[in-house]
């Protein structure tokens, strides 16, 4: 298991060797600092903390905690499980060379805020008859007995859609830019441009 933490720059589209044309998300990975490192004696778990993206007007704890690795307190931090942390050292500077070509990974990040949505687009549900005498269109539909008086949990009512911690899994890398430290992940990842990212080790690829 690795992982990096980056920023999503757009979508653009590259060609294969044989004439392919193949979409891809840019994500700009650079400066990935190594602020911690946590281990069962400390902290009952193994993992490894990593930060990204300078963060403007930082309190004294997030300076001291980045004073330890040398560095400036970051807007972006993660932990990653899973890792061997006896490769990583605190202050090390991570970059693109994490993965290469070829490699499957799964990127998390936060979707795109919709606003208040109705049922039918938040949910996916089926419309009722557009005939005259209908008067169900685009309306939630039964919510259950009548009989417990109230509303149960976890219903597909409208309401805010979007905003939501998101993983796409199974993403191929097609290209690693080390000088620019850019990844071409192939397809579309969550969020809008200039969203913080995380770029991991698929956990379910047959690879």
């Amino acid at each position: 298991m690795k992982g990096i933490l980056g920023r999503k720059l757009g979508m653009t589209q590259v060609f294969t060797e044989d004439g392919n044309v193949v979409p891809v998300t840019v994500i700009e990975v650079a400066n990935n600092v190594v602020l911690q490192k946590k281990d069962l004696a400390n902290d009952g778990y193994e993992a490894v903390q990593i930060g990204f993206a300078d963060k403007k007007n930082p309190n004294k704890p997030a300076q001291g905690h980045a004073a330890k690795a040398n560095t400036t307190p970051k807007r972006y931090v993660r932990e990653l499980r899973g890792v061997d942390v006896a490769a990583y050292e605190v202050g090390q500077v991570l970059g693109a060379d994490v993965f290469a070509n070829g490699e499957v990974v799964d990127v998390t990040a936060t979707s795109k805020g919709k606003g208040f949505a109705g049922a039918i687009k938040r949910h996916n549900q089926s419309r009722g008859p557009m005939a005259h005498g209908s008067r169900y269109h685009r309306r939630p539909g039964s919510l259950g007995s009548i009989n417990p008086g109230r509303v149960f949990k976890g219903q597909t009512l409208p309401g805010r859609m979007g905003g939501e911690r998101i993983t796409v899994q199974n993403l191929e890398v097609v290209k690693v830019d080390t000088e620019r430290n850019l990844l071409l992940v192939k397809g579309s990842v969550p969020g809008p441009k200039k969203a913080f990212v995380m770029v991991k080790t698929a956990v379910k690829s047959g690879k």
